[in-house]
Formats: structure tokens, C-alpha cells, sequence
């Protein structure tokens, strides 16, 4: 019968040195041999820049560099073909693990819809604020006389006047009537009598003043078809008009 040579505290601490050694090792190779190995550590792909690309080139062009991307919003923004990158994120420049998604925005094929907003009464400064920050276009801006200087006075589109609120794509051009400050001024009343009617209105034009009612009547004895026969204000000696003020005209036929 034979008996185990008890341990003594030397082969204790042995063993405890080879436990706390072995762990140590098992530690060292998980986090700087198997992770590595398997997460590709240290592996990274300076991200490209998208923006400004076409959607339909993108998959193949992400996919050459081990890349892919997600669709993540889309918005409206005029003068950029439909399907076009506006934003993306992580940035160009930026270092990726491979496989990486690039999340992206993209250009919609259709402008919203949005509501018309108020521009009338306010000044031609502030109504192109509102414009810009509605994503709408700033079309022809129009003076007319008139005492309020800088003021809008009609807000058109395709030469028709749109109310606030309605209904307007966004990208739309929207032309502005702006008063120039002279709606104050008199002078006098033009004479237009036995002028013709295309060079009466001409000179109305020019003037700063509005064509009113045009009537139409038959010629008499010594009236010239197509030529203004009668107007009012009449041009008689000391009346005087305003800039922007209506003129109607009588003009035989």
C-alpha cells in the first residue's frame, strides 16, 4: 500500500503560477489572435465620396470597394436629375470596416406639393426669404407704380395671380409686383383723342398708367376707324393724373 506524497506550499504556488499563466495566455489569444482573425481587425475602407453620384451607378461603384448603401430619406431640390446623392454618412474620408452600409439621400423624381404662401403686404426682401426657404424659384420681379415702395402687391405664377395657400410644386417660379414709390406722382392727363389705339395704349405704357374699359363704338363723320375718339379722364387744361391710375378709351370702328 503506497501513499501519495502530500503537496507541499511550493507546489501549490507552482500550480497557481501555471493556472494564472494559462489564463493569461487564453486572454492574450482571444483578443489580439481570434478577434482579430475573425472581425478583420485593423482592416478599415477610406469611405468614397457619393454625393453628387446617380443611384444607378452606385451599387456597382460601393460594391468595388467592398462597400454597400441604404436609402435612408429623399427630398426635393431643383436643377438635380431624379435619383441623384444629395447627403451621406459616415463621410468621405472616414475609415469603415468592410461591408459597411453608407447611408444615403437621394433626389425625389417628383417636386412636393406644398401650400402658396402669403407674400403680398410685405416687402420684396422678405418675400424672397419665404420663396428660398419654401424651395420655390424667384421669377420676374415687376414695378409697378405705386405709393407703397418696395411692397408686394400680386404674387404669379404663369402670369396668373396665386393665392396663399393654394396648391404649388415646389421648384415653381413666382413672379413678384412690387410698387416703386411713385404712385404719388401727378402730371397731365395725356391727350389720346384721334390717336390710334395700338400707339394710345403705347404711350399709357410709358406713362405708367393702366388701359381701363376699352369701348368699342361705330365711326362718325370724320373719325378714323381705329382711332380714339373720347377718353376719361378727359385731357382738359389743368387735370391732372396719378402713375397706375386707369384711362378708358372709346375707339371707333
Amino acid at each position: 500500500m503506497s501513499f501519495a506524497k502530500p503537496e507541499t506550499w511550493f507546489d501549490v504556488v507552482k500550480h497557481l503560477l501555471l493556472i494564472a499563466v494559462l489564463g493569461g495566455l487564453l486572454v492574450v489569444g482571444f483578443f489580439y489572435v481570434y478577434l482579430p482573425i475573425t472581425t478583420h481587425h485593423g482592416e478599415t475602407i477610406v469611405v468614397p465620396k457619393v454625393t453628387g453620384m446617380s443611384l444607378g451607378n452606385l451599387e456597382n461603384y460601393l460594391s468595388e470597394r467592398n462597400l454597400a448603401y441604404f436609402v435612408d430619406d429623399s427630398s426635393y431640390s431643383a436643377g438635380l436629375r431624379p435619383g441623384t446623392v444629395l447627403t451621406q454618412e459616415p463621410a468621405p474620408g472616414d475609415k469603415v470596416k468592410e461591408g459597411r452600409k453608407i447611408y444615403i439621400s437621394v433626389a425625389m423624381s417628383r417636386p412636393p406639393v406644398i401650400k402658396m404662401p402669403k407674400l403680398t403686404d410685405g416687402s420684396v426682401k422678405n418675400a424672397q426669404l419665404i420663396l428660398k426657404s419654401y424651395d420655390l424659384e424667384i421669377g420676374q420681379i415687376r414695378l409697378v407704380p405705386n405709393i407703397a415702395q418696395n411692397e408686394v402687391l400680386k404674387q404669379l405664377v404663369g402670369g396668373q395671380e396665386i393665392a396663399a395657400g393654394a396648391p404649388i410644386a415646389k421648384g415653381t417660379k413666382v413672379d413678384l409686383e412690387v410698387g416703386d414709390g411713385l404712385g404719388n406722382q401727378e402730371f397731365e392727363v395725356p391727350n389720346l383723342v384721334n390717336m390710334p389705339e395700338d400707339e394710345a395704349r403705347t404711350l399709357l405704357a410709358g406713362q405708367h398708367l393702366e388701359v381701363g374699359e376699352v369701348f368699342k363704338q361705330a365711326a362718325e363723320a370724320g373719325q378714323t376707324p381705329g382711332t380714339v375718339v373720347r377718353q376719361r379722364p378727359v385731357a382738359a387744361p389743368g387735370a391732372t393724373i396719378r402713375m397706375g391710375q386707369l384711362v378708358d378709351l372709346w375707339v371707333a370702328e
